[in-house]
């Protein structure tokens, strides 16, 4: 392995931190670091051809008063494969925020479990405000350049998907929204096109738009709501795009008076609407309470759309034992799978009649859920996702749900060992759904290292397929995606990996 160091950024963060989501496997880096000749075990397949790239919370500084593990600062880290070899890359988003506090030498902006006032600066970003848009919470790519983004809305960071070099902020030639975007913009395959929604404290509350293959704003439209939302994904078919008004929002009499104090509305339902993709008018359907973080894929089936996603039993996490430091306690109930008891679920939306028909998928507590992405917005078979660590935010193993049999194919990474949103890379010239592999970056605790694994996506269950050493061990993360090669422009100018 030859390992280049590309440079190190400030880090105030104290040598004996014990904060639980800044030690252990959230231990973060400071360096940045490029590796080619990576070591292999078991055989990287000749058709993986393409990156994996995997957005991670990062701190680099102490918080003001308390450390949410959402609040880090992103740090992407890159797998290259091609021509059966493996690079790697990370590197810090130079956000406008990491830059003001690396100049500061501290946090300057507050964080989620933190009062905005807190605050040592009257500016900010996000849905709420004097807030960082640390822009580490998602990543895609499209029209050929890798975009991070975060979950209470900021600005759409560019890297370049090879080298992971700054490009610069989405401007969408003069038009990137005032309020931002929220993560989980969708890219639609075969069009080019990207749709995001943003939201916030004032009305209207939450707007939709579409964003074409040049970069042009192309659809944008305000969506009413009764109060200030807190959505965090959204899904898509062919001709629709689903938003959500979940019953897990800022208290409203906590916001009068200027407190973000995220509440479970039992009483309430959750409403699902539906809008044409390019379309104003929003339907919306009553379904049962819950909060849903993520969906998993939606298409039309005759008058009725079909959404997956995951249902949580208990979004507050109540009733959920906890057994460490009960400073933490409510924070980190609402973090793990077990405690809020997330499910794979199915929701069919009849456009003709109005009535919503519910069913669970799967008994197995799952989230944070892949598919192949040439089946988004059609009917599918397979959704590959994590399995979770009890009482913690750490992924701990991969199930294969097969929604047409009710199977289930697992595979555990082992004591100490946690992974990534795992991508789905599809196999050149695949014609079944399942032809392709699974990718996943996974932190180590017993060996004190990191791998990149490789799974065959048809057999889970047998284990990776191909195990790459990463240079160093990593902190543990989350979302990530899977770029092909072939759309990545100059993937093959050069006889050498970038």
């Amino acid at each position: 392995m030859d390992v280049e160091v590309l440079g190190r950024v400030l880090s105030t963060l104290p040598d004996d931190d014990d904060h639980p989501y800044r030690s252990g496997p959230w231990r973060p880096q400071a360096v940045e670091r490029s590796a080619v000749g990576l070591e292999v075990v078991g055989e990287l397949p000749a058709d993986l051809d393409g990156v994996y790239l995997r957005n991670t919370e990062n701190p680099v500084h102490p918080a003001i008063t308390n450390y949410h593990p959402f609040d880090g600062d992103a740090l992407v880290h890159l797998v290259g494969f091609r021509d059966g070899e493996a690079f790697y890359r990370n590197r810090f988003v130079r956000t406008d925020g990491f830059r003001a506090e690396q100049e500061a030498g501290r946090s300057l902006w507050a964080g989620l479990a933190e009062k905005p006032e807190s605050a040592l600066r009257p500016d900010g970003w996000g849905a709420r405000g004097r807030m960082k848009d640390a822009s580490s919470t998602d990543i895609v790519v499209h029209a050929g350049v890798a975009l991070t983004s975060f979950y209470q809305c900021g600005e759409l960071y560019r890297l370049d998907p090879m080298t992971l070099d700054d490009l610069g902020k989405s401007t969408w030639h003069g038009d990137f929204p005032a309020m931002g975007v929220s993560a989980h913009p969708k890219v639609v395959e075969g069009t080019g096109e990207m749709l995001f929604f943003n939201y916030g404290t004032e009305a209207p509350y939450l707007n939709y738009g579409v964003i074409d293959a040049d970069n042009r704003l192309v659809h944008q439209t305000p969506v009413e709501l009764p109060g200030p939302r807190l959505p965090h994904d959204m899904a898509y078919t062919e001709n629709y795009a689903i938003l959500n008004d979940c019953p897990l929002f800022w208290d409203p009499e906590a916001l009068r008076h200027g407190k973000y104090a995220a509440r479970y509305h039992r009483d309430m339902p959750m409403r699902l609407g539906v809008i044409p993709r390019k379309g104003t008018e929003v339907r919306w359907f009553e379904a049962d309470t819950t909060y849903v973080l993520h969906w998993t894929n939606a298409y039309e089936d005759g008058d009725e759309i079909v959404l997956d996603g995951f249902f949580q039993g208990s979004p507050d996490g109540r009733g959920a034992p906890f057994g460490g430091d009960q400073r933490y306690a409510r924070m980190f109930r609402m973090l793990s799978f077990d405690a809020m008891q997330t499910r794979l679920h199915r929701w069919r939306l009849n456009l003709a009649t109005g009535q919503v028909k519910e069913e669970r998928l799967s008994e197995s507590v799952t989230e944070f859920g892949m598919i192949n992405p040439g089946f988004a917005a059609k009917p599918y078979r397979y959704v590959y996702a994590s399995t979770g660590a009890p009482g913690w935010f750490l992924f701990d193993g991969l199930v294969r749900h097969d929604l047409r049999t009710g199977a289930e194919d697992g595979y555990r990474y082992g004591p100490g060992v946690f992974g990534s949103e795992a991508a789905f890379a599809p196999r050149a010239g695949a014609r079944d759904e399942d032809d392709g592999y699974l990718i996943t970056m996974t932190t180590d605790m017993a060996e004190d290292r990191s791998e990149c694994l490789v799974f065959d996506a048809a057999r889970v269950g047998d284990g990776p397929v191909a195990r790459v050493a990463l240079p160093e061990r990593v902190s543990s993360g989350t979302h990530s995606t899977w770029a092909a090669g072939e759309s990545l422009p100059g993937w093959r100018a050069g006889a050498e990996l970038p």
